[in-house]
């Protein structure tokens, strides 16, 4: 029997040009290096100036494609998840769909997950993939955060970032194991509880605003390191395999100590784990196909590969993917 897989065959990342270091933020709010560094693992992060999320997404999608050797109209589905979109309607993944070039009647939708954003948007790719709907997705994650940060609240305005990732998946076929490529398994969830620990200040039909993000730390940060650690066990465990198959885990890059935690909870070495949060900070939704992307490009991770994807956000929402590259 044949199984279609979603297999990745392209990635792509952008980051804009402007850097704030942890000395920059001490001149806005009061903070220093050694506090952020400690606390978050945190060093600098990219912001945008002139810059909105269609651009980022753009780019980080023109470099995906490119590197997958197709073109733009051979692009099935567009989904871009994102909490920081161009304008409350139409979805920025039509914008920049016709950006790039994208054959009119594709569909394309923007996902609302929070940091598990870009793990929701390719479970839902791959969804469609294996169901025979499309051959080819385009799935990005981006962020222009620094629009919804509250830069005098000096726990927050340090966390995060701007940036997008994408990924371009293609149908293939395999055995239906764990030794195929591509998308072997994912798993995603959902806790409405805690939905006032991590959230915006606003909203369209709450406040005619956007807001400002704000957040219980301590909540989030007891939460997370469970969350993470399910989301990528329950994915390995439909895929049929162990934390001791896979040659990297890749989780949100929201907290260093969150991620570490995931590490040993997870009992992994610390090479095996992916680490870019330093220059970046937390970019929500693009910072795992961000992350991804870098590690593919610099060929940390290389074809055959067995990666662990795993995501918490607001909501809570929380997932996990494994993909053999």
């Amino acid at each position: 029997m044949t199984y279609i897989r979603s297999e990745i065959i392209g990635h792509g990342h952008y980051t804009p040009k402007k850097v704030l270091t942890n000395d920059d933020m001490a001149k806005i709010v009061d903070t220093n290096d050694e506090w952020i560094t400690t606390r978050t693992g945190i060093k600098a992060r990219c912001v945008v100036e002139t810059e909105v999320n269609s651009d980022l997404s753009y780019k980080a999608a023109m470099m995906a494609i490119k590197n997958a050797n197709i073109s733009a109209e051979d692009i099935d589905l567009v989904v871009l998840a994102t909490v920081t979109p161009d304008y409350t309607t139409p979805a920025t993944a039509i914008k920049v769909a016709n950006m790039l070039g994208v054959k009119s009647g594709t569909p394309a939708f923007d996902l609302s997950a929070a940091c598990s954003g870009f793990v929701y948007a390719l479970t839902m790719a791959d969804n469609m993939v294996r169901l025979g709907q499309i051959k080819t997705a385009l799935v990005i994650g981006a962020e222009t955060l620094s629009k919804i940060t509250d830069w005098t609240d000096r726990n927050t305005c340090v966390l995060f970032g701007d940036g997008a990732g994408a990924v371009v998946i293609r149908a293939c076929e395999g055995k239906g194991d764990a030794t195929d490529t591509g998308i072997l398994a994912s798993k995603i969830y959902s806790d409405g509880a805690h939905f006032d620990n991590l959230r915006t200040t606003g909203g369209v039909s709450v406040s005619q605003n956007a807001g400002f993000v704000m957040m219980d730390g301590k909540e989030v940060f007891k939460y997370a390191i469970g969350a993470l650690a399910q989301g990528a066990e329950e994915a390995m465990k439909i895929a049929g395999i162990t934390a001791e198959d896979i040659d990297f885990l890749l989780p949100h890059q929201a907290n260093i100590r969150i991620i570490e935690g995931v590490g040993k909870k997870l009992e992994l070495p610390e090479e095996k784990v992916i680490v870019n949060i330093a220059g970046h900070g937390n970019t929500s939704a693009a910072s795992i196909p961000l992350a991804l992307s870098e590690k593919m490009e610099d060929s940390t991770i290389k074809k055959g590969d067995l990666v662990v994807l795993t995501s918490m956000g607001a909501g809570f929402t929380w997932g996990g993917i494994v993909v053999r590259i």
